[in-house]
């Protein structure tokens, strides 16, 4: 029976990791296996059996998730791109106390406004080469290669790490909808490096965010909020018009809406 519901546990984080905006991490937190979770893979060879079971059953969980659920999110983007992104916004900003609260726990200090400004000009910097991270995504070759690995690092990084979206990040660098598309085509060439550097990416930051989290928690949230707010410039799709004023007026009020719910559930 556990077996079973961690199966679906992890079927509603991999829809989450799908949703840009949305911390599979968080969602973790939230269903209550996050810190098994962690554990498990910092403590791997310490248990290998129990460690095993439990992330086979939480990782088919989240691999049928992202399957079954990552067609209709790139139909939906394909064909109502304004009320997507604008439901996806208000997930974004809705999740913003949540990670604010977080910046709250432990001792204050000034300097750790300067974590925020990090994570803020690291996202900037992302903007601006926007256009080199597609080009590497979509060439061939070593460069490629090595790319695509670097960004399943960074995958595994926003995987872990809660308050911080996966989704977010590959759409921050530009690579939101070229991924979904390599998942929906099977696209090995594309994803093969990806799960390469996912794998790579788990196994050497997992107990460093670890010991982060646990001993640094203020300025690594501070640094978690820069990368979200400063995010929020690249999602931005622009002013909508005709009837999308009205369907993602609705859209952004249903994502902060829910999120909140979710959020204030959690934090009971």
């Amino acid at each position: 029976m556990e077996k079973t519901v961690n199966v679906i546990k992890g079927v509603v984080i991999g829809i989450a990791t799908l949703v840009p905006g949305v911390s599979g991490g968080t969602m973790a937190i939230i269903l209550g296996v996050y810190d098994q979770m962690i554990h498990a893979i910092s403590s791997f060879f310490k248990d290998i059996k129990e460690n095993t079971i439990f992330l086979a059953t939480l990782g088919i969980g989240a691999l049928v998730g992202i399957l079954a659920f990552s067609r209709i999110i790139e139909y939906s983007l394909e064909n109502f791109r304004f009320p997507m992104i604008y439901l996806f916004l208000g997930v974004i900003l809705g999740g913003i106390p949540v990670l604010y609260k977080k910046t709250l726990v432990g001792q204050k200090d000034k300097k750790d406004w300067f974590c925020f400004v990090i994570g803020f000009i690291i996202i900037m910097l992302m903007n601006i080469y926007h256009g080199t991270f597609v080009n590497l995504a979509v060439t061939t070759g070593f460069l490629n290669f090595l790319f695509l690995i670097i960004a399943g690092i960074i995958i595994a990084v926003a995987l872990i790490l809660p308050g911080i979206s996966t989704s977010f990040m590959l759409l921050a660098i530009g690579l939101y909808d070229i991924t979904l598309s390599a998942i929906n085509n099977v696209e090995f060439k594309f994803l093969i490096p990806i799960i390469i550097g996912i794998v790579v990416g788990v196994i050497t930051t997992t107990r460093i965010l670890e010991n982060l989290l646990n001993n640094k928690p203020r300025p690594t949230y501070m640094l978690i909020l820069g990368f979200v707010l400063g995010s929020i410039i690249e999602v931005f799709p622009g002013i909508p018009v005709e009837i999308d004023i009205i369907s993602s007026l609705l859209t952004f009020i249903l994502g902060f809406v829910t999120i909140r719910f979710i959020s204030n559930k959690y934090s009971e």
